[in-house]
């Protein structure tokens, strides 16, 4: 019988075991798996509370409805009939101390109409002027990976990139666009450039009738008793082909014979065959040689922290109509965005009462993540008093710090990728690595690299 090792238990670990479990049933393989978590808990950074009709997310609330992985593992474990929508309105970027509407039609900060773009509050005359030079620029001639910033600073100009795509990508990536990579990240706007010249030109031509005028469905998905009960239920389904061992911290992987040999914090070690990685890039390269811990450190991850208030909505007199904003590095706020969850995600919060959850920390400045709880909570009021009117202090809130989380693919990172899997191949064959500091941070890729891994080593084992 052959033995499987998956070291981390966060939703890639959970789909590679998943995904093991199922093919070793249906092609009758020898095979067991071990799930090895390090904390008591499984799930990662999904994270759900409820509390007095509630649902608040701790990590992330939702994901991209096209990315049809999650769909696809929710419906095998048959939560589908809890699945939501999120209900569209007006998005802000706050530039200054001005909440300004985003402009109809922008897509990742990609004006798709001109008319909305052209009236918006968020750019001078001259920055419209430079971004419609897109429409007559020629293709780029950059050979091989490039940043975010540069690609998009370059068709569209400094302004738009500063006021309204840099903020927008921020949100997702908390990083410096001017480092991060293009290919690691946002590859679809390199081929539009590559296939239609001008972005604005590619996007219009290439983006999806909107939904029916009037509809409130939005284009993200998420689990109406929160993303904690796809988690419970995966672990729930985990036969007893799936070994589940908790406070199981991994310190290195050495290699005996045609095996390996795994060591546990508390001494103890496992015996592994096939070994799927998918723990922190910062934590996984600890396990291997210089040469490969050089390679996968090259992956920094930015600290992140989150504020989940609650409030009568009384006590909101200015609530405003829409679901949030992100914040320009222009702003002068410790704040980097802020969701208004009960308007995005009704189903979150109870009648009479807002939900609000706000972002801070930046790649350039991350010391309030390390501040104390009330400290946040302080800074983050300051902020919403200033910029909503919000006077009044929660009746509870929840501050959730995301340390070193939020990995940082740097111009490079695919070549790199290539080397750690060459080298893998070559001095730790059997043993893949999976997850958010290799693969893309959002909870479909992560499911998408978990079952490739889980994949490759049925192939390996047949």
């Amino acid at each position: 019988m052959k033995q499987i090792v998956v070291i981390g238990g966060g939703i890639t670990g959970l789909s590679a075991a998943f995904s093991l479990q199922n093919e070793i049933e249906k092609q009758n393989i020898s095979a067991k798996v071990t799930l090895l978590e390090a904390t008591e808990r499984l799930g990662g950074k999904i994270e759900t509370i409820h509390r007095d009709g509630f649902v608040i997310e701790r990590g992330p609330d939702s994901y991209l409805e096209r990315k049809h992985a999650m769909t696809d593992l929710i419906k095998r474990v048959g939560l589908d009939h809890d699945l939501v929508n999120n209900h569209t309105g007006q998005a802000y970027i706050l530039y200054g101390k001005k909440l300004h509407p985003m402009p109809e039609g922008a897509v990742m900060g990609i004006p798709t109409k001109m008319s909305p773009f052209v009236s918006s509050s968020l750019f001078s005359l001259k920055g419209k002027a430079r971004a419609s030079l897109d429409l007559v620029l020629p293709k780029s001639n950059v050979q091989g990976d490039q940043s975010v910033g540069a690609f998009f600073k370059r068709r569209l100009g400094t302004e738009v990139v500063e006021n309204m795509i840099e903020p927008l990508l921020s949100g997702i990536y908390a990083g410096n666009i001017d480092r991060i990579s293009l290919q690691s990240t946002f590859p679809q706007f390199e081929t539009i450039e590559s296939k239609h010249r001008s972005l604005i030109l590619g996007m219009k031509r290439t983006r999806k009738p909107s939904k029916k005028s009037g509809s409130s469905k939005g284009v993200f998905l998420t689990l109406k008793q929160g993303l904690s009960s796809l988690v419970s239920e995966l672990e729930q389904q985990l036969d007893e082909r799936i070994e589940i061992r908790k406070n199981s911290s991994v310190t290195s992987i050495i290699k005996e014979g045609e095996g390996y040999s795994i060591k546990l914090e508390d001494n103890a070690s496992i015996e592994g065959d096939h070994i799927i990685v998918t723990t922190p890039g910062r934590r996984a390269a600890q396990y291997f040689s210089d040469e490969i811990r050089e390679l996968i450190g090259e992956v920094p991850a930015t600290s992140v922290a989150t504020i989940a208030m609650a409030f009568p909505k009384s006590a909101i007199t200015n609530e405003l109509d829409g679901t949030g904003f992100v914040v320009s590095k222009k702003s002068p706020y410790t704040i980097t965005a802020c969701t208004w969850t009960n308007q995005k995600w009704p189903h979150t919060t109870p009648e009479g009462y807002v939900l609000l959850r706000c972002y801070v920390g930046r790649e350039h400045d991350q010391s309030i993540v390390d501040e104390s709880d009330d400290t946040i909570l302080s800074k983050v009021l300051d902020d919403l008093s200033d910029i909503m009117d919000v006077q009044a202090t929660p009746e509870f809130y929840y501050v959730t710090r995301w340390k070193k989380a939020m990995p940082q693919y740097l111009v490079g990172h695919q070549e790199n990728k290539e080397k750690v899997k060459a080298l893998l191949d070559r001095d730790y064959p059997g043993v893949r690595l999976a997850g958010a500091s290799f693969d893309g941070i959002g909870l479909p890729d992560c499911i998408v690299s978990g079952e490739k891994a889980a994949e490759n080593v049925i192939q390996s084992l047949k």
